[in-house]
């Protein structure tokens, strides 16, 4: 029957759809537009929904982000009784800032959970415009870069904790910490925002290396200025900006360094190995290459006893190269 989705209909549909070429992706700016908004309003239907079941479930997303305050000693926390509890509790001093409390941890989560929509609406609006090896390469770089920021931002989390007992414990015994519901949640919000960003950063070095911008020897002769920044940056960009912060940010990202060197010199070796047939790979940086590609790339001095290209094809030089012909002959 016409118009049914048959299982041979479907299979030719998937078919079609992984053959895709960056031609067929051609369309008028009208089309690209349509397409845009209805992509959009895809992602934003998911954001909505997921908003609407996590402003229900906000109380166990709460407690799960106020759990690393929870595991202070109860001494450093501040209690009406006045007295140690296992009770902890965060207070707003607005009149809207348990609404707006409750609806900024149902926005972040319903972000989180959304995420594997939105990044596939994006995702499908790209692709078509890439080659096959350009879609598998991106591919792989997408994937590897949520997995370093879901790494940093649960290394983040683990590390809360440590981080507010350290920074609360200078008070002593005579304070305790009254926390603000708000900018306890604004600093949980950055700590995992920046642990998660800040470990991009190696994948960053690997796709300059990839991309033959940068070579992996020269950024081992960087290694130790480029360590200092990365700890001076560390000790910038934490909320807290606290020595244990700062490590706990700093050391992680210098392991991801090395491993981004070491798949760098991996990739160095796999293009020495490969060589480059190209007529201009022996010029320098400092060399320019003809515009023309068609002419022939100048002699190197190594090639100076050799005849030259342009004498053996000129008709001159092959009349003096040519012994028995008299030069009155040539006209």
């Amino acid at each position: 029957m016409p118009g049914m989705p048959t299982p041979r209909r479907l299979l030719a549909s998937v078919h079609h759809r992984r053959t895709r070429t960056v031609e067929d992706s051609r369309m008028p700016l009208t089309e690209h537009l349509r397409e845009l908004r209805n992509r959009i309003a895809v992602a934003l239907l998911a954001f909505a929904v997921a908003a609407v079941v996590c402003f229900i479930l906000e109380p166990h997303i709460f407690n799960w982000l106020k759990a690393p305050y929870c595991d202070l000693p109860a001494s450093k926390r501040f209690t009406p009784e006045g007295k140690a509890t296992s009770d902890c509790t965060l207070y707003f001093f607005g009149i809207l800032d348990a609404f707006t409390i409750r609806l900024k941890i149902s926005m972040i989560a319903a972000a989180v959970v959304s995420s594997p929509v939105w990044l596939y609406q994006l995702w499908s609006f790209i692709t078509p415009g890439l080659h096959r090896h350009e879609r598998r390469w991106s591919l792989t770089f997408v994937g590897i870069s949520v997995a370093l920021f879901a790494t940093g931002a649960a290394f983040a989390y683990l590390t809360l904790s440590t981080g507010l007992s350290l920074l609360l414990g200078f008070g002593g015994n005579g304070l305790v910490s009254v926390l603000d519901g708000n900018r306890y949640l604004s600093y949980v919000q950055a700590m995992l925002l920046i642990f998660g960003l800040s470990f991009e950063v190696p994948l960053l070095v690997a796709m300059l290396n990839l991309a033959g911008v940068v070579t992996t020897a020269r950024l081992r002769s960087w290694r130790r200025a480029e360590i200092f920044l990365v700890f001076v940056f560390a000790a910038i960009v934490t909320p807290s900006q606290d020595p244990f912060t700062m490590l706990a940010l700093g050391l992680p990202m210098v392991l991801l360094y090395e491993v981004a060197l070491i798949v760098g010199w991996l990739n160095d070796r796999r293009r020495a190995r490969r060589g480059d047939d190209s007529p201009y790979a022996d010029l320098g940086d400092d060399e320019t290459s003809p515009l023309d590609l068609d002419e022939p790339p100048r002699p190197r001095a190594g090639d100076a006893g050799q005849p030259s290209s342009s004498a053996a094809t000129s008709p001159v030089g092959a009349g003096a190269a040519s012994p028995g012909v008299d030069p009155g002959d040539i006209t």
